[in-house]
């Protein structure tokens, strides 16, 4: 849905935050994307990619964007946000991400533009840059994820257990003492069984944890273990992170390393916290070094949160001077 003219330029003296446009895209298989545009029609072109995998684009994510520099796209990735039918796993994979992106730059008709995305995010940008190379211009990241089983395994045991050990020790409870030699992929098997009286509570405690490691000062960093079969909605990402992460993100082992020569050519910033529990920085610096043209630039006293002190402005600071040397 494309407004009229008039309405546009009325709605962005109002809010220049405001969409360009907004649709639902049918991209097969039984899916429909909530893909929208922000800043101005001949801006250069880029898009956003939202972590999880599992949660979905906010309005907030428009002003990372300069209006007066960018087209910023965004979109609900298959089964998050606004994306139908909601929650569906079915013909959700990488590949099948990978390819909608394709859809939605032919959709506004960009040769190329620069991808943008932050944990999960940066997994399905360097996915996607190394499989359509020539149609990638740039690549801002946030906290670097491979997508790897090892990535995750280590953030919720080792990790977990060393930064908040009250946390694992409840994070385990939650398991029967047979599970706890494997807790992740434990917690895999009860996010994805079809009975509410399994998933619901791994889910609430898989989402809880995730969360405290996120935040460099959570409000929280113990689960509430009295209230988690208690009823009441369910966190969404567990489910799509468990079906991702079983799965190796649908992706080779080491994938997006091996093939990192495919980003030859193509400038790349990261954004990296110093404490990201989730996303360490020795990841970011492992790709920046087999990565030529790319560079970490580590913001202290923050952890893997967007919201984190000072990551926003980084974030939004990379877009920028890779718009410029885009420009130049």
């Amino acid at each position: 849905m494309v407004p009229d003219a008039d309405a546009a330029a009325s709605a962005n003296r109002a809010d220049s935050f405001a969409p360009l446009t907004s649709d639902m895209l049918d991209v097969g298989d039984g899916h429909e994307l909530y893909v929208e545009s922000v800043g101005r029609a001949d801006g250069i072109p880029a898009i956003y990619l939202h972590g999880g995998p599992g949660s979905g684009c906010q309005p907030d994510h428009r002003r990372l964007f300069d209006p007066d520099r960018f087209c910023a796209v965004m979109f609900d990735q298959r089964g998050c946000g606004r994306s139908r039918p909601k929650g569906s796993r079915q013909h959700n994979t990488t590949a099948h991400l990978i390819a909608d992106m394709e859809k939605i730059r032919e959709k506004f008709g960009f040769d190329r533009w620069m991808v943008v995305g932050g944990s999960w995010g940066a997994t399905l940008a360097l996915a996607y840059a190394q499989a359509h190379p020539e149609r990638v211009s740039g690549i801002a990241l946030r906290a670097t994820f491979l997508g790897t089983r090892a990535e995750v395994v280590t953030a919720f045991t080792s990790r977990l257990s060393q930064f908040y050990p009250a946390l694992y020790e409840d994070f385990l409870s939650v398991l029967t003492p047979e599970e706890r030699a494997q807790p992740v992929e434990s917690y895999y098997r009860r996010i994805l069984d079809a009975d509410p009286a399994v998933h619901g509570a791994a889910s609430r405690a898989w989402h809880d944890t995730e969360r405290a490691l996120s935040e460099h000062k959570p409000a929280k960093t113990r689960i509430d273990l009295a209230s988690l079969n208690v009823w009441r909605t369910l966190p969404a990402t567990p489910f799509m992170e468990a079906h991702y992460f079983v799965n190796n993100s649908f992706m080779s082992e080491d994938q997006l390393l091996r093939n990192v020569g495919r980003l030859a050519g193509i400038p790349g910033i990261i954004v990296q916290g110093r404490y990201d529990l989730l996303c360490p920085p020795e990841t970011s610096e492992g790709l920046a070094k087999v990565w030529p043209g790319s560079e970490v630039r580590i913001v202290e006293e923050a952890g893997h949160s967007l919201y984190d002190a000072g990551v926003r402005d980084a974030v939004m600071k990379s877009i920028a001077d890779l718009a410029t040397k885009i420009s130049r």
